[in-house]
């Protein structure tokens, strides 16, 4: 039974999008943090529209690499329609992260005067929909015989805590690094990109619940990809990225996935 909404009202529609559902393509690609919307529920948290607008509230520039990729390689994409600050989609509900009451060094006063029964509206309006898009889309293929090879999408800020990063794409993984290994080794030849493992975050982290959860314990080849967001900003530079990362998830895909 479908959980009754009570974050979002009925004109703020689901809070997961699915595009391309009837894509050919084994890539399954996620998107979590694509969107910087608050439910109206919630007001502005406590925030100033500029860092409703910044970073911590969505990732910058990933969803348009997803809608490419989509569109370039005829691949679903599920992606989250709510800010992170509402609920990070990428975090278990037991994760402090989930609904953080700091990102960065801002504090998020809407999360902090939150209450144990508002906590769980949340993970009931967002992350179970979120979840269950997701899972329901595995099993569909699963019981039509189709390959699935799990990426997700993020971006990162290039300066963070006032720490230059100088990575520009991390390529992220839990405990299977077998897909990882080739997207990496694919960039390295001729991206010209700084390209780093387990970079700016990694599994100690607590970033890689969508892999653990869907590609993980489903046995299905899983890749995080982190952008740093600078790189996204103008349509020149998004482009090049986009192309590499193409080019990077078509040479990592097996024979079993590509017959």
């Amino acid at each position: 039974m479908e959980l009754l909404n009570t974050i979002l009202a009925a004109d703020e529609r689901k809070p997961v999008a699915v595009e391309r559902p009837e894509g050919r393509s084994p890539v399954l690609l996620i998107c979590e943090h694509a969107s910087k919307m608050i439910p109206r529920s919630l007001g502005d948290l406590g925030l100033s529209e500029e860092l409703r607008s910044s970073h911590i509230a969505w990732d910058p520039g990933a969803l348009d690499v997803s809608l490419f990729l989509s569109n370039e390689l005829d691949a679903c994409l599920i992606h989250q329609r709510f800010s992170r600050l509402a609920y990070d989609c990428n975090r278990p509900p037991e994760a402090d992260s989930a609904i953080p009451k700091r990102s960065e060094i801002f504090e998020i006063p809407g999360n902090i005067s939150a209450s144990a029964e508002e906590k769980q509206a949340r993970v009931d309006g967002i992350y179970r929909p979120f979840q269950g898009a997701v899972a329901q889309e595995i099993a569909r293929r699963k019981a039509s015989g189709r390959p699935t090879v799990l990426v997700t999408l993020h971006s990162f800020t290039p300066v963070f805590k006032g720490v230059r990063r100088d990575t520009e794409i991390g390529i992220l993984h839990d405990s299977d690094a077998r897909l990882a290994d080739r997207v990496i080794s694919s960039l390295d030849r001729g991206s010209g990109l700084v390209v780093r493992r387990n970079d700016p975050y990694g599994p100690e982290d607590g970033v890689t619940h969508t892999l653990v959860e869907h590609g993980v314990r489903n046995g299905l080849q899983n890749v995080m990809v982190e952008v740093r967001n600078d790189l996204l900003a103008d349509e020149t530079s998004r482009q090049r990225v986009e192309q590499h990362l193409l080019r990077a998830i078509v040479e990592s895909l097996g024979p079993e996935e590509v017959a």
